[in-house]
């Protein structure tokens, strides 16, 4: 199941030239968090400038509902089903649930061991039925190191989740 939506892809389409990693000479560049900041920036302005409605959680993780859900939000140990995709702000899909399972979804509990900050701060705004794109800033995700050799270091991911059930902790 592909989860990006048109307006995410053309949000990606825009950033290719801002977020390639050669400079004019053909060297390789190494990246600044400065990068990331001006690359993020650029990537909400024309989110918000095609009419997105971007909010961001307490932390400062940002994401967008693209449809909401019905049912329950998640809170720490519950476990969530979800069907996701994992890509960096370049439009690189690095991981996806597809990729794991059969049936394409990925069940954890949540918080329990904890994942990335940003994912796990991010599950809790994604109800049952929702589909939201958490776009992780590197600070809540791999930050200066990366996660070798999908994620470059100062690299903000953007997640695609689907929220398929909760199986809720009581």
């Amino acid at each position: 199941m592909k989860l990006v939506t048109k307006i995410l892809t053309l949000a990606f389409a825009g950033l290719f030239a801002v977020s390639c990693l050669e400079s004019g000479t053909g060297d390789v560049v190494e990246r600044t968090e400065a990068m990331e900041l001006a690359e993020l920036s650029t990537y909400l302005d024309t989110l918000e400038n095609r009419g997105v409605d971007v909010d961001t959680t307490d932390i400062g993780v940002y994401y967008v509902v693209d449809s909401l859900g019905t049912g329950p939000f998640p809170h720490t140990g519950d476990t969530c089903v979800v069907n996701y995709e994992g890509y960096t702000l370049g439009g690189y899909l690095f991981d996806a649930s597809s990729l794991h399972s059969e049936d394409g979804k990925y069940e954890f509990v949540l918080e329990n061991p904890p994942m990335i900050t940003g994912w796990d701060n991010g599950m809790k705004k994604i109800n049952e039925g929702s589909i939201v794109y958490l776009i992780i800033p590197s600070e809540f995700a791999y930050g200066a190191y990366g996660a070798y050799p999908a994620i470059g270091p100062y690299e903000t991911l953007i997640f695609a989740i689907e929220m398929v059930e909760i199986k809720q902790a009581y």
